[in-house]
């Protein structure tokens, strides 16, 4: 019994150490992840550091070490969670079997004490034939049979256990190896990133001094998203209403034609067999108004969470939703901000017909249909589809503009369902 418990517990901890295992391969891959970003982003840095006048692409691109920086910590914070964790359990572990090799050691030299004084052939046969029957004889000799193969057993116990023990030990040592390296990485983030937020606070002095001509990069930026917005919704309405309009004049034709022929058949009009859009539909109901609409819909939301990106190589630079910009002003983002390579290729996420181009201060913007679903991409320095146009999942639309005053190619994604603005995070497979 003592021994199925000893195997039932090292199954439980082998299976905890997995779970461990995986956790910990985790992060190690996503401290992975942010350590090659800051080292692009480090490089980027270097380049225009050179230049004797700070420039917002130098904030920018501070800010971003810095977030990626502090993610670092966390992650390696983490980390050392885990491993103290890990070495807490190994610790019990190994004082376990320290405990049943003692047990067992005990246990296997009381066999030893009594197979010594009972070792003699004529004691063996004395205990045997002092049974009061045949019965009793067979079941003593089974037992000293027994005895002798408990003790091979109890010796196998014994090598296994402490070689079991030598295998944790190792992997207890590893791991406060391993935690002191993390841990001496994170002073080093920390000293880098004390450094960081002290140019930082270098470059916007440097900036301070150019205030104004900074407010006024700011304001063409928030003009241009204001336009670039309007520009969206208004592509939107659009489709909506035209939608609306070609499914109310195919009902009058059906209602027309059925009229007629109920008319030469001398019967009652029949219902119409599609549903009648009115005023009162709702966008949904509109958009998804023919079979081929309602078909797309569903496959673009059969998708959802496993769309790709719009560029092959990008970190998000601005999320969804509400934010603070530089000047501690709330603003709302409607989309994703999407920091590429320069004039790296736009894709669409989804198969659908492209419904509008516009030009909005010298850059271009895209918004394709995918049923009651559509997709916006803007900041673009060049288009190579047409309004009409069907186009496939990854199928390239544009190429990345270059921002002159900071350097940055910044490509805007969006994504709505009829007039509403959803979050890309829960549509777009992560990156």
């Amino acid at each position: 019994m003592k021994f199925f418990k000893a195997v039932f517990f090292l199954l439980l901890v082998f299976a905890t150490v997995h779970v461990h295992a995986q956790s910990s391969a985790e992060l190690k891959h996503q401290r992975e992840i942010l350590t090659q970003q800051l080292e692009q982003l480090n490089q980027e840095y270097q380049e225009t550091a050179n230049n004797k006048r700070a420039t917002l692409k130098q904030l920018n691109l501070l800010k971003q070490q810095i977030i990626l920086r502090e993610q670092k910590i966390s992650n390696i914070n983490s980390e050392v969670r885990n491993l103290d964790n890990q070495i807490s359990e190994n610790n019990n572990f190994v004082h376990d079997l320290k405990g049943q090799l003692d047990q067992l050691k005990k246990e296997y030299a009381a066999m030893v004490l009594f197979t010594y004084r009972n070792q003699s052939a004529y004691n063996k046969l004395m205990f045997i034939f002092a049974a009061k029957d045949f019965n009793q004889a067979y079941k003593r000799l089974k037992y000293l049979q027994q005895i002798g193969t408990y003790r091979e057993r109890q010796a196998e116990y014994i090598q296994e256990t402490q070689s079991e023990l030598h295998v944790k030990i190792v992997e207890l040592d590893k791991n406060k190896k391993e935690k002191n390296n993390l841990l001496l990485d994170q002073e080093k983030e920390k000293a880098t990133l004390g450094k960081e937020k002290n140019s930082q606070v270098q470059v916007v002095a440097d900036l301070s001094k150019h205030e104004g001509q900074l407010k006024q990069q700011q304001q063409d930026v928030q003009r241009k998203i204001a336009k670039t917005n309007r520009e969206i919704n208004a592509a939107i309405r659009r489709e909506i209403e035209e939608a609306r309009r070609k499914a109310e004049a195919e009902a009058r034709l059906e209602a027309k034609a059925e009229a007629a022929k109920a008319k030469a058949e001398n019967r009652e009009v029949a219902a119409p067999k599609t549903r009648v859009i009115t005023k009162s539909s709702t966008t949904s109901e509109i958009l998804n108004a023919t079979p081929e609409a309602a078909r797309l819909s569903n496959d673009f939301l059969g998708n959802r969470g496993s769309l790709p990106w719009p560029v092959t190589n990008g970190v998000l630079k601005q999320g969804f939703g509400i934010y603070n910009d530089s000047e501690g002003i709330k603003n709302e983002s409607y989309g994703w901000d999407i920091r590429t390579n320069p004039g790296a290729s736009v894709r669409a996420v989804f198969q659908g017909e492209v419904k509008s181009i516009s030009n909005i201060s010298g850059t271009f913007l895209v918004v394709i249909q995918h049923g009651e679903y559509f997709t916006a991409y803007s900041n673009l320095k060049s288009f190579n589809v047409k309004d009409g146009q069907k186009v496939s999942t990854k199928q390239v639309i544009g190429t990345a503009a270059t921002d002159s005053s900071t350097g940055e190619a910044i490509v805007s994604f969006s994504l709505y369902k009829g007039t509403t603005a959803v979050n890309p995070r829960i549509w777009l497979a992560p990156n």
